[in-house]
């Protein structure tokens, strides 16, 4: 009786089986295939929706920080122009600053990688706490705070998605 040699990329049990004989292993043998070795989730939208819905989250994001400056910087009081304009300019700052972060933090190491995001999240929470008119001693605690918990969060998750050198999984876009 004749058998069938198995083809890479198929399993004996069936091609969307899971486990370690799944279609596609970690080491990427196969279009559509996971890090994980499981089969990936289809796209549904292309590279260039993905990359305005990053800009546009991106955007989404300062703007926020921007009005939660301004909201707070007027306590309470009607808005003007010059509240407006140090809303915009909060934004503008905290865009242009998270855009350096990010083009900085792609150089490094996984550990100075999260350090640098947890000191720039603990920054930017201090300095919303810091218009609210609380003590600099609470300011700068509450920096440290969410920097370490910013940190050590990114040092986990590189950790448990990085190679055993160290070096942090390299991304498709």
């Amino acid at each position: 009786m004749a058998h069938a040699a198995p083809t890479p990329g198929t399993s004996p049990r069936g091609p969307f089986a899971r486990g370690p004989f799944a279609r596609g292993s970690s080491t990427g043998a196969g279009p559509g295939v996971g890090r994980t070795g499981r089969p990936a989730p289809p796209d549904v939208f292309g590279r260039r929706t993905h990359l305005l819905a990053k800009a546009a989250t991106l955007l989404a994001t300062g703007l926020v920080y921007g009005y939660w400056e301004a909201s707070i910087s007027r306590r309470g009081g009607p808005i003007t122009g010059w509240n407006l304009f140090a809303g915009f300019m909060t934004t503008l700052a905290f865009l242009v600053l998270y855009l350096v972060v990010r083009q900085i933090a792609r150089r490094l190491p996984r550990e100075p990688h999260a350090a640098l995001w947890g000191a720039f999240w603990g920054s930017a929470v201090g300095f919303l706490y810091s218009r609210s008119g609380v003590a600099m001693f609470t300011c700068v605690l509450m920096s440290l705070i969410v920097a370490a918990a910013v940190t050590g969060a990114l040092v986990y998750w590189y950790y448990t998605r990085g190679d055993a050198v160290g070096a942090r999984t390299a991304r498709t876009t």
